[in-house]
């Protein structure tokens, strides 16, 4: 006869389940961005061409250029990177057992659809609460999360765990690390206790993944109608001519509202799936230590700010006592591959 599931491991596996979905609306969100890229790079091609434009004008979608090149250079260096990793963890448990896009040969549509749900940074001013190496980071953390959940054990860039603070790193690899904690405890009130806590983790990550697929797949909606918008404006375009001051002002009034559509449509590339995000950033530790903090404190907590902003992720929404606390707490540092984190 079988032995019956625990609260936790039902959760746990509704978890995977919903990460799962997660990662099949990312991947086609990749597919969907890679066809609104093209159409973005096409509709550029034919303003490039065009001469006497306004400055004001050929500067908006210079930037807009700039951001797209950006979000592209990203995207490509979230798959090199997750290829290095998959590389140096072969054999190793940390890689390849993932669900959804967290495979070894990640393709550049998926790296894509990656790249979007966590946002990059336009330049000279951020438009996500990610970029650069973060995004990167996150986009790591997710995917060693995922082979993690599904039973690889491991995290594919060292200790992305804690350089990412939020529901990617810690919804999914934070549990299963920390609820491993759970099989040091003799006592059956205290190890009872810790499983309801991580079944209440559980239980709010899957509320969390749920909303995501809704953003996730209203995003890809949206991506779908504005590549469609914008392959009729390259049809328009076309007969227009290449000299600014040849043109008609209701011609001119026109290309002034593709401007508009193209820097809509760059907007569903590079901002990210807000259902992603995390709830604390260093913006907030900051925000906590500077609020009557004594100086001397503050510089002992900078030096465990990640692991502070990661477990205040963590445990967003759950309600713990103070024996709560302590029993967490000794489960974390009972674990000794988190404490070298």
């Amino acid at each position: 006869m079988a032995k019956k599931k625990s609260k936790l491991k039902i959760a746990q596996e509704q978890t995977e389940a919903t990460i799962k979905k997660t990662n099949k609306s990312i991947d086609e969100l990749g597919k969907n961005t890679s066809s609104l890229y093209e159409a973005l790079n096409n509709i550029q091609a034919l303003f490039d061409e065009i001469r006497n434009v306004p400055s004001e004008k050929l500067l908006q979608y210079e930037k807009l250029k700039e951001v797209r090149l950006n979000w592209k250079q990203q995207a490509e260096k979230i798959e090199a990177d997750y290829k290095i990793a998959a590389a140096k963890n072969a054999g190793k448990g940390a890689l390849g057992v993932g669900t959804g896009v967290a495979v070894v040969a990640l393709g550049p549509t998926a790296a894509m659809g990656i790249a979007t749900t966590f946002g990059v940074a336009s330049t000279g001013t951020a438009i996500s609460a990610l970029s650069g190496a973060a995004a990167t980071n996150a986009a790591l953390a997710w995917l060693g999360g995922g082979a993690l959940a599904a039973g690889g054990g491991g995290m594919a860039a060292g200790n992305a765990l804690l350089a990412l603070a939020g529901p990617v790193g810690w919804a999914i690899a934070g549990v299963a690390v920390l609820s491993s904690g759970l099989l040091f405890w003799k006592s059956k009130s205290d190890q009872k206790r810790l499983e309801d806590i991580f079944t209440l983790i559980s239980k709010r990550d899957i509320k969390s993944y749920e909303l995501a697929i809704v953003e996730l797949n209203e995003r890809i909606s949206r991506i779908k109608d504005e590549t469609l918008k914008l392959e009729n404006a390259i049809n328009a375009i076309k007969p227009f001519g290449t000299d600014y001051n040849q043109m008609s002002e209701a011609q001119q009034y026109e290309l002034g509202s593709y401007v508009n559509l193209m820097n809509a449509s760059t907007q569903l590339l590079v901002n990210p799936i807000m259902g992603l995000m995390p709830k604390y950033s260093e913006t907030d530790y900051k925000k906590f230590v500077s609020a009557g903090m004594k100086t001397v404190d503050a510089i002992k907590c900078t030096s465990y700010m990640d692991l502070i902003i990661s477990l205040s992720n963590l445990l967003y929404k759950i309600d713990l006592d103070e024996k709560d606390k302590k029993l967490l707490m000794k489960s974390i540092k009972r674990i000794k591959s988190f404490c070298r984190l």
